[in-house]
């Protein structure tokens, strides 16, 4: 028979001392019902169901914190023996962290984590979706070998290995072209401006200006020559230096083994030729 206990106040059922005894109150039924709100005002809420199903939208944990950003928060799993996983937001680093801790539940902030894997979806269906490994390695190595574009100034060291393309795209007109072993061409299909310096990066390396099929290479401006502390060395190819000055009376000296037998010859000045001549008659 069905019974209605009602009252015109609050209503109170107490067990021994209350909330500050140890005796317990039991609802034994095979579903209890509570049409209103329910507010649990304790420390603890344990609930032993195998199934637990909420009808919420959204699930608010931390429902106490007032300081925007100070205390860490999320969901641990238990896993027995086992350390504990969890997935909380880190306050101090604004970010979210799922891993491995040592910590219990009961802990306020999160000081011990390795952090764990997360599986996801193979390939994002959206450019701000999450990648996996295996989409990024195809994305990278491709069918024929690793495909690695560079765009803009970067002089970060890159190694190339056997059939591997290294690719500088960009609106310089720079163009490359790889060969076997790990050679790679870069062309320019531009002036190069603002450059300071052409050095070579082996000891006593040949710095060589080519121009293409018949044409040459030009100097629109003066060319400096630094005094050199000796003669170089004769080869069939002429060498134009500098050094102090002396019967030519401009200082620039040129060698060659095909000319006097490699012996050094000066360029003689305009007034220097001049009294030259008039000395010989």
């Amino acid at each position: 028979m069905a019974k209605t206990l009602r009252t015109s106040g609050d209503y109170t059922v107490k067990a021994g001392a209350g909330s500050s005894g140890s005796n317990t109150i039991r609802l034994d039924a095979s579903t209890v019902r509570i049409p209103g709100n329910l507010t649990v005002d304790g420390t603890q809420t344990t609930i032993n169901s195998t199934t637990l199903t909420l009808e919420d939208q959204f699930m608010e944990v931390n429902r106490n914190n007032s300081t925007a950003g100070s205390e860490d928060s999320g969901i641990f799993f238990n896993q027995g023996s086992s350390d504990n996983q969890i997935l909380y937001y880190d306050a101090d680093q604004s970010e979210f962290v799922i891993g491995a801790t040592t910590h219990a539940a009961t802990v306020s902030e999160i000081t011990n984590i390795t952090p764990g894997q997360l599986k996801i979806a193979t390939t994002p269906a959206q450019s701000d979706h999450a990648a996996s490994k295996s989409y990024v390695d195809a994305q990278v190595s491709g069918v024929a070998g690793f495909s690695l574009k560079v765009a803009g100034d970067d002089s970060t060291q890159i190694t190339v290995a056997s059939a591997n393309t290294l690719q500088f795209s960009g609106t310089n007109g720079i163009t490359t072209a790889g060969t076997e072993p790990d050679t790679i061409t870069i062309s320019l299909g531009r002036n190069l401006d603002n450059i300071d310096t052409i050095s070579t990066d082996r000891s006593n390396q040949d710095l060589t200006l080519t121009s293409n099929g018949t044409g040459a290479v030009v100097i629109d401006d003066v060319l400096s020559f630094s005094g050199m502390a000796s003669d170089p060395t004769a080869t069939a190819q002429t060498k134009v230096y500098n050094k102090t000055a002396g019967g030519g009376g401009t200082g620039l000296y040129f060698r060659n083994s095909n000319i006097g037998s490699g012996a050094v010859g000066e360029l003689i000045s305009k007034s220097k030729a001049t009294a030259l001549a008039i000395a010989l008659g």
